[in-house]
This record gives C-alpha cells, structure tokens and sequence, in this order.
C-alpha cells in the first residue's frame, strides 16, 4: 500500500483502539483520515456512562479490619525493624489438629482417583454434613434439611440481606460487627447521612444501645420496631454473653413485633456457663422468629478453609405465608455452588468424637489466652469486659478516644489492638484486645502493656 494509505490504516487502528480503552482528546474526534500523529499526543481519560450504586456511597469509610491492616503496614514502613504482635483482627493462630486436618487431605487425596472424584455437589451441602450439624452441634434440635452448609457466616450474612431486600429496617446491636450495617447500607435500606444524622449512625437502621449500664444487652421496652434484628452472642466485639432470661425476652419481642432475628453463633463454643444458650434455638419458639449463622472459623482453625452454616427453620414464614427457608434455598442455588467438597470433609471430620475433642483443646487454649490478657488490664487498673465464655477483651478507656489509644499502643508497645469506634459510635471509649494469637505473643504483649502502662 501507499505511505498514505499505510498511514490512514495505523492512524484508524489507533482510533479504534483509543475509542476501546476510553481515550478522546481533539484528535481522535476528527475523521481517521484528517487525523495527524501530533493530534494524538493530547489525550484524557474519559470515565464509563456506567452509573454507580448510589448506596455505595453512603458508606462513609473504608471497612475497618483493612483500614486496620492499612495502618500496620504503613507503620512497618517506617520502622521496618519492628516487631508486631498483633492482638487485632479475630484471626485464628493456632495449627488445624490431626483428625480435622486428616478429613481435608482425605478428602483432597479421593479427587485423585477414578472412584473418590467429585464435581458439582448440592448447593445446600453434603448431607451426611447437614445431618452431622444437627445432631452433634444442636442436640436435634433442628432437622438436616434446615441446615444450609456454606463457605462461612459473613458471606451467609451478605446474602441474608440479598434476600431481605431493600424495603425492610434492620436493627444491630451498637457496638456491633461491622458486616450486618455496611450490608444493610450496601443493599439500600438506608438513607444518605446529613447533618441530622447522629454520629457515626445511618439514617434507616435501628442502634440498640448496648453498654455496661445495660450488661450489654438492649433496653426491649424502648427499642422501635425493626424488621429484621441482627443479634451475636457471644459479642464481637465487647464479648458479652445473653443469658437464657435476655434470649428468651428477645424471642419474646421478635414474636410481639412480627420481626426475624438473625441470630450470630459463631463463638458459641467458648461458652462454658452452665445454663448459657449456645443456640437461640435453645429458646421455645424461636424456630417461628429466628435464622441462625455460624461457622467452624473459630471452632477448628478454619478462618482461611472457610466452611460454615445457617439454619432457617420449616416454621419460619414472612408476612405472606412464603416458608423463608424456601427463598433462602433459592439465593443459594442461584449465587453458589455449595461449599468445597475437599473442605465439607474437614467438616465432617470436625464433628467426629476425635475432632471434638481437638476443637475443645483449642478453644480451651484461646480462653487462657483470653483470661491472661484481661487479668493483666485488670491489674493495669483498667475496667474489663468479656473473657469469660468469650475470646475478646472489651477494656474502658474511660473516655478517652479508640483511635489515639490504637495508636499509642502501636507506636509505644508494637501491639496491634482495634479501636471501639470500629464498631460503632457504642464502641467509641473502648478497645478490643483478641484472644486468638499464640501464647507466647500473649505473654509478650502483656509484658510490653504492662511496660507501657506502668510508666
């Protein structure tokens, strides 16, 4: 072809290519053929005509544990010789016991053979898991066929709200984890903040207060009407644990108020009281009111393997008369493909006597841990909450601001805590300290508190 002809070819390829990637500028707006090579130098990114979910915007901050992480790492930056021991993210430390870890390299070792391979399994789990839950973990309480096998109670909790929908008002505990408000924001049950809104709060969500003048547990009589309450007993974050007397009022008020629960178990195993619920089903009634998540995160290790549950009960119906266990099956069909199979074989071997065995010396080992650092706060002078069926530890800073206080220990003792206020305008004034480190980074971190605090 001629130069001219070879020129225009080049010139119409990059036309196209800046049209592609969004480029514009007064060169590429010319016909391909007027189009000189200096006109192309002069070019801008041109944004997408996709709109954004306006609900993402109404999340005034980043998610706290990354916004956490952000600040070590920026911290390990400037002193890369620095030594962390980290009492922050909820984050499980300890190896996965033989028996347990003996049912994933089993089930592991079978997608190797002609006989033992798998594919696709059902989207509500393996059913000699379901069945296995039921019977070891809620007495029989509930039936196999109500419990929904999944890859943990966060995303669980994400796709409770992707069933909720957007025209209902969700209740949370104030301090709370920060999962069931951003969700709540996310799939549009809230409103934008302005210069009404409280603190901290998002227009559209209901906040039970929950503080040591309360014992942690929300004022029933007072509380607005929700459509939906999120509830977690043991607490993240305070580690307050409902008695039998406040599960059974809550049920009570969900019934009287023609609300669900949604009710938080994952740290039910480190309940040791006797008396004190591990389940709200535990509760007569609850299986007309409430859905329960949980997960064998805190239980077995398996924070990075990622296997939990959530049990919707037959009896449970909304306004119309549609079981919800119905609808929830329906989520679960359409957005995942059921758990790992490789990991449903932990979980079986979780719940065989061995694996019990191995999940109880585990927690026993995270409650040591948990009792070390609140006796050393205790003798620190400092006002303690949790520890006790609970692995966090909730400390009174007595007004003083979660944020400084993070940041002093950080600079000071090199211990990575979390700040109340992540968890709400309730947590402002308080720190979380996390049980789930190794020992010895427990008894390091409370020589180096103790260090600090003693000056």
């Amino acid at each position: 072809p001629s130069t001219d002809a070879a020129t225009q070819a080049r010139v119409m390829a990059l036309f196209l290519a800046a049209s592609v990637l969004g480029f514009s500028g007064p060169g590429l707006h010319a016909s391909a053929s007027r189009v000189s090579a200096s006109s192309m130098t002069a070019t801008e990114v041109k944004v997408s005509g996709v709109a954004r979910n306006p609900h993402m915007a109404k999340l005034v901050s980043g998610y706290l544990f990354p916004e956490i992480a952000k600040r070590r790492n920026a911290y390990l930056a400037a002193h890369p010789d620095a030594k962390l021991i980290s009492l922050g993210i909820g984050d499980t430390t300890m190896p996965i016991p033989a028996h347990i870890l003996s049912g994933l390299t089993g089930s592991a070792a079978k997608l190797g053979t002609k006989e033992g391979y798998s594919g696709y399994g059902a989207e509500q789990g393996v059913g000699d898991l379901r069945a296995k839950i039921a019977k070891k973990l809620y007495n029989d309480l509930i039936l196999p066929e109500e419990v929904f096998v999944s890859d943990g109670s966060k995303c669980d909790i994400g796709r409770l709200q992707m069933m909720f929908g957007s025209a209902l008002t969700s209740a949370v505990q104030d301090p709370s984890y920060p999962v069931y408000v951003d969700t709540s924001v996310m799939i549009g049950q809230t409103r934008m903040m302005d210069a009404d809104s409280k603190q901290g709060q998002h227009p559209g969500i209901v906040y039970m207060p929950c503080n040591p003048a309360n014992g942690w547990f929300p004022d029933l009589e007072t509380m607005p009407r929700a459509d939906v309450v999120y509830f977690c007993s043991p607490n993240n974050p305070t580690g307050a644990v409902a008695s039998r007397e406040q599960l059974t009022a809550l049920v009570k008020w969900a019934k009287d108020n023609g609300s669900f629960l949604v009710f938080d178990a994952a740290y039910a195993p480190f309940i040791k009281t006797p008396g004190v619920p591990k389940s709200i089903y535990e509760i007569p009634g609850a299986k007309e009111v409430a859905i329960e998540v949980n997960s064998f995160s805190k239980y077995a290790g398996f924070t990075g393997v990622r296997l939990g549950w959530t049990i919707v009960p037959n009896e449970l119906k909304f306004a119309d008369g549609t079981p919800v266990r119905n609808d929830w099956n329906r989520v679960m069909c359409t957005v995942f493909n059921g758990a790992s199979n490789i990991v449903q074989g932990g979980g079986l071997a979780c719940l065989d006597d061995a694996g019990l065995a191995e999940i109880e010396a585990l927690i026993e080992y995270y409650l040591g841990n948990a009792k070390l650092l609140a006796e050393t706060m205790k003798a620190l002078g400092f006002k303690v909450h949790g520890a006790t069926d609970a692995p966090y530890i909730f400390v009174d800073l007595e007004g003083a601001s979660s944020w400084d206080m993070f940041s002093k220990i950080l600079e000071t003792a090199q211990v990575i805590t979390i700040p109340g206020a992540g968890f709400g305008p309730g947590g402002e004034g308080f720190l979380r300290l996390s049980a789930f480190a190794p020992r010895e980074a427990c008894v390091e971190a409370c020589e180096r508190l103790t260090k600090m605090f003693k000056k």
